[in-house]
């Protein structure tokens, strides 16, 4: 029975990491570069849907869309901003260094984490559930309802994603600019646009995250420190720029989780994933789903920057 439960609870946290993830592993496979300020792209989100359902007194239903909108507009108007200036003034991609951009978006994280505690104060804040069950029995499994209901949309929007990516020409264009951007740009494909579209992209899937999570979290300004460094686990766990890898390594993150709170310690659960990450730094630095999980679906490995 308990395996049972931890499995499930461990399945369900798989879900939301991978919300994140997923957003932060599109950014490195177009732009090849790490956004530190994603997990203030899923502060927001909460604080947007918790403040447009209480302070507005609208409906969840119309909450949580608007609060990916805004996760969509902030990482539009990043990477337009803050981000395409950037490379802008380089004839080749590869040329652009690191550090600017790692520099950027870290300053765009605490900008955004001191916004939040001036605009709205340091107190905690939750969100209503978007539905009003208190809990799910399944067979021998007993769920919170609004975290059964979550996890449902959230394999939802992944599975969108997914389809959005493979099968859609806009998704063949993010392909093609992950694998090739100069080889995409000579094809007629504007890296720009599709460097774009996976901000807004990961920006709105940050928020939703957030959105999701905002009824079982107390929001801060710094509520999104530790799901951001979870995505950065999970993304070099599931091998950089890979999306099934992504999703693969965030259930894997989430069900070692679970157990490890359960038969270690709970007061060191958030340091189990940072363990992980080291080990796997140490001795399989290309992820442990390796090559053929990582050019299998969406992006080959990413390959020396063009």
């Amino acid at each position: 029975m308990i395996f049972i439960d931890l499995t499930v609870n461990g399945l369900i946290m798989g879900v939301f990491y991978a919300l994140m993830a997923i957003g932060l592993t599109l950014i490195f496979g177009i732009l090849k570069i790490v956004n530190f300020a994603h997990g203030e792209f899923y502060m927001v989100g909460a604080y947007a849907y918790i403040l447009i359902s209480t302070a507005l007194g609208l409906s969840v239903w119309i909450s949580l869309p608007a609060a990916v909108a805004i996760g969509i507009v902030i990482g539009w108007v990043t990477e337009r901003t803050l981000m395409s200036p950037l490379y802008a003034g380089y004839s080749s991609w590869g040329l652009m260094k690191d550090e600017y951009a790692i520099i950027v978006t870290f300053g765009l994280s605490l900008l955004l984490i001191n916004l939040v505690d001036k605009i709205i104060g340091p107190y905690p804040f939750r969100g209503p559930d978007l539905i009003e069950a208190s809990r799910v029995e399944i067979g021998p499994v007993i769920a919170n309802a609004h975290r059964l209901f979550a996890t449902g949309l959230g394999l939802f929007v992944i599975g969108v994603v997914f389809g959005f990516i493979k099968f859609t020409p806009w998704g063949k264009q993010i392909q093609a600019v992950a694998q090739n951007r100069l080889g995409a740009s000579l094809a007629g494909i504007d890296p720009r646009k599709v460097s774009s579209t996976v901000f807004s992209l990961s920006g709105g899937l940050a928020a939703f995250a957030g959105g999701l999570l905002a009824p079982m979290i107390n929001a801060s300004p710094d509520v999104g420190i530790f799901p951001a460094i979870k995505s950065y686990v999970v993304v070099v766990l599931g091998g950089m720029g890979s999306i099934l890898g992504a999703l693969l390594a965030s259930l894997l993150l989430g069900v070692a989780e679970s157990f490890a709170a359960v038969y270690l310690s709970y007061n060191y659960r958030d340091t189990f994933g940072l363990v992980v990450l080291i080990l796997v730094l140490m001795f399989r630095p290309q992820g442990l789903f390796g090559e053929k999980v990582r050019s299998c679906l969406l992006y080959t490995s990413p390959s020396p920057r063009d």
